[in-house]
């Protein structure tokens, strides 16, 4: 495929993607959608590699646009933050639950097979409360 045609592609995945979160296509949206859904695989991206990678495709965007972005694709359905420590965040372009592998070694976040993973129970959540979902980060690092 040449290098227009998968742009062609890869602008036509991020406007679908925004469209079904409900987000007004701008070309900074379309170019960091594009980035995170084009080529239909699933990933999980910090605002810095996503930074990094809107300027290795030469789009011109801040870090604090990253930012700002990535919060509206999650605020609108698009993407899930997994907060692996209290100052580290991925973005999962995968939405359905299921658990992650953080590699300590190369701060690197995978998916976890999930049919492996048995949660039997929960506790309740406090008066008024409801879990609204279940993070599960398996830190790894060398023996």
């Amino acid at each position: 495929m040449d290098s227009k045609t998968h742009h062609t592609l890869a602008t036509a995945r991020g406007t679908t993607w925004l469209a079904a979160g409900g987000l007004r296509p701008t070309r900074q949206r379309l170019a960091l959608a594009g980035l995170l859904v084009g080529d239909g695989m699933d990933r999980h991206v910090t605002a810095e590699s996503l930074y990094a990678a809107a300027g290795d495709a030469g789009e011109k965007v801040s870090l604090a646009t990253v930012y700002n972005t990535l919060r509206a694709f999650c605020a609108a359905g698009l993407l899930n933050e997994v907060v692996v420590d209290g100052s580290r965040s991925y973005f999962d372009t995968r939405i359905d639950d299921h658990p992650h592998f953080y590699w300590e070694d190369s701060n690197e976040l995978t998916d976890a097979p999930a049919e492996d993973l048995v949660i039997a129970e929960l506790p309740d959540a406090p008066a008024g409360m409801v879990v609204s979902r279940v993070d599960v980060v398996i830190r790894l690092r060398r023996a």
